[in-house]
């Protein structure tokens, strides 16, 4: 009968070295059991002689989640070796937002492909745009693709709808758009939303947009023009000066035009129109008191009503040859005669130099 070898305890712990002897490397890719919180990392049982340590930073590259948020201990994941084991058998420290990152850059690769529309949240304004958060990772939305055309800090925390215009990892840069997404939204519903509405009808919308010639106004999902015109009866230097991005208002509806799919609104006309009332209460030769509202070249305006704008020519102050600036200042309270009324045509005309 043959002798069978003892395994003797210096054999075992030579395949038990053997099992081990695969050496990781900086960049590989392994698999690991989370198997023990740490006070600012995990470890991570990888099949190695060790377990290696996954710092807290090396978790997640989003500021909302808590890296105990995103694992828990039995969780098994895939990892990136940051740090391989050395002759001084330190820790071998894995990262687990660099394998995210690099399926998130896949995702979003993948979505720009098919043209999806993903959801991004706003973390901060930058010169230019806004920073958000989307699968883990930082895009950069510029000023030009946001509904608003300009970042403000209202918007910081929203969720909002984005197409992704440029995905690429090797530059580690994301270009998203909120416009193009909303635009699309905005086909499908346009001729639903306009079906619904009429000449006259009061709405209720957000403001999405300030331009130097109006403001842009959500109607249940479709734009609305809300011109600097419409805004006041008084005379206003830009819509910003009354109106703010993210503020709700009513509005009228003045015109739905159905083949540009445009709608024109009014702010102004929800109110009664000053220049009707005026009507009775003053007559040519009246002398006023009124409030310098603007100063041209030419002579200034001034308020003698609310919301109703007389011009004060230079021929007609008391030194026609004066320059107005030199005169008069912006909120000077001035008495002025009215030298010609027609409030049909919105205008009325004024004199200093013919008060008696």
């Amino acid at each position: 009968m043959a002798k069978t070898a003892e395994f003797t305890a210096e054999d075992f712990e030579k395949l038990l070295d053997e099992s081990f002897s695969r050496k990781l490397c900086v960049a590989d890719v392994v698999e690991g059991t989370v198997v023990k919180r740490e006070s600012d990392g995990f470890l991570v049982d990888i099949g190695a002689k060790g377990e290696a340590y996954l710092p807290d930073r090396e978790v997640t590259s989003s500021h909302d989640k808590k890296p105990q948020d995103v694992l828990k201990i039995g969780d098994v994941k895939e990892f990136y070796v940051l740090k391989e084991e050395d002759a001084r058998n330190e820790d071998i420290v894995l990262s687990l937002k660099k394998v995210s990152s690099a399926q998130a850059w896949q995702v979003l690769q993948n979505h720009k492909i098919n043209n999806e529309t993903i959801i991004a949240k706003i973390a901060s304004l930058v010169r230019g745009g806004v920073i958000v958060d989307v699968c883990d990772l930082k895009g950069f939305i510029p000023a030009s693709q946001l509904r608003t055309g300009t970042p403000f800090d209202g918007l910081i925390g929203q969720e909002i709808e984005v197409k992704v215009l440029e995905a690429d990892p090797k530059k580690n840069k994301l270009i998203l758009s909120q416009r193009q997404a909303l635009q699309e939204q905005r086909d499908a519903v346009v001729d639903e939303v306009i079906n619904q509405l009429a000449v006259d009808d009061v709405v209720t919308g957000e403001i999405v947009r300030i331009a130097d010639f109006g403001a842009f106004v959500d109607i249940n999902g479709v734009d609305g023009l809300l011109p600097i015109s419409e805004i006041s009866w008084a005379r206003i230097k830009h819509p910003s000066d009354v109106l703010t991005l993210g503020q709700k208002l009513e509005v009228k509806i003045l015109k739905i035009d159905t083949d540009l799919k445009r709608i024109s609104l009014s702010l102004k006309r929800l109110g009664d129109n000053p220049w009707e009332e005026i009507e009775g209460k003053f007559e040519e030769g009246q002398v006023v008191k009124g409030t310098v509202n603007k100063i041209t070249s030419f002579g200034v305006f001034v308020n003698i009503f609310p919301g109703v704008e007389a011009l004060l020519p230079q021929s007609e102050m008391v030194n026609e040859k004066a320059n107005p600036f030199e005169i008069y200042n912006v909120g000077d309270e001035i008495d002025v005669m009215i030298k010609k009324f027609t409030p049909q045509e919105h205008r009325i005309a004024l004199s200093v130099k013919d008060i008696k």
